[in-house]
């Protein structure tokens, strides 16, 4: 009798196994890349968000816009080879656009080259209203973005009256294309030479490697400042649950670290913090205070 249920016990056991690596595996995709597994997406997604439609009495009436930089490449080839299907995590760019539409500015959309913003698909929150709506009010802009090196060769010295704030979303894909770009460079440098405000969550802070592209730590604009945004050793555990197809091909807050910047947080939650004119957030978790937070400060920015 005892037997049996020693080995009734070990197939479960081996059942369970077999059922929790099946649903750890990394999806396939159409173009021979790998979306996160069953199992990451149960535990690092939301078919809804925290969005609380916040309503800012003093709404801005102006003509103040935010630019938003975007990715618009799509997968990672992660340090054993196989490709991330990435692009900038829709709740990340969403949210926030909600409280910045809320409090009455108008974002742009740009991306390196203008070819479409990638998002990431696998990470829309399907039941989320809200979401929904703006998602389908704002995809001719996701598709048919501004060249950013367009706007800095022709645009960005006639617009600096013409912007509140540049806002970078997450996403791993805010880790292609960005952090070594001569424009996303000139883009912070404007930004921060002329006192706008400067906005990135989860991965987006990555894009701040960009204003460092000569190489000179001393004179690095961001030195000395605190940040939120998602962890290196977060990013270690995607393997783990299949939410990354291998390790990641290279540390960005480490780079961040050695630069001058210390990240305030050690998990991927909900943390938001503002250094300055330097507003960021850890993770998705954290897109509607991000957002809130954002457009209040850029409404007593304008109200002045």
């Amino acid at each position: 009798m005892l037997k049996k249920i020693v080995l009734g016990l070990v197939a479960i056991i081996v059942i369970a196994f077999i059922v929790l690596y099946i649903a750890a595996k990394p999806t396939a995709t159409d173009d021979g890349a790998f979306s996160p597994s069953p199992l990451a997406l149960k535990l690092a997604t939301s078919s809804t968000t925290d969005f609380d439609n916040t309503t800012y009495e003093n709404k801005y009436t102006g003509n103040k816009k935010v630019l938003m930089i975007c990715t618009e490449q799509r997968n990672m080839t992660m340090a054993n080879g196989k490709k991330f299907s990435t692009g900038n995590h829709p709740v990340e760019v969403l949210l926030p656009v909600l409280h910045l539409k809320n409090a009455g500015f108008e974002v742009d959309v740009v991306t390196p080259t203008g070819k479409p913003v990638a998002i990431e698909e696998w990470a829309m929150p399907e039941e989320d209203e809200h979401v929904k709506a703006i998602y389908g009010e704002f995809k001719s802009k996701l598709e048919n973005p501004r060249s950013l090196s367009d706007f800095v060769n022709t645009t960005m010295n006639d617009s600096i009256n013409k912007y509140a704030a540049i806002f970078i979303p997450g996403g791993h894909g805010a880790m292609l294309g960005l952090p070594d770009n001569k424009d996303v460079n000139k883009v912070l440098q404007w930004s921060h030479n002329n006192d706008m405000y400067t906005l990135a969550i989860c991965h987006g802070p990555a894009a701040l490697l960009a204003a460092n592209l000569d190489g000179n730590k001393d004179e690095y604009i961001y030195k000395g400042y605190k940040i939120a945004s998602f962890p290196d050793a977060v990013d270690a555990q995607g393997p783990m649950i299949g939410y990354t197809p291998g390790k990641m091909p290279w540390i960005y807050g480490e780079k961040l670290n050695n630069l001058g910047i210390t990240i305030v947080n050690e998990e991927a939650d909900a943390t938001v913090h503002i250094d300055r004119k330097l507003i960021t957030g850890a993770s998705p978790l954290a897109a509607n205070d991000f957002g809130k937070l954002a457009a209040n400060q850029l409404l007593k920015e304008v109200n002045k």
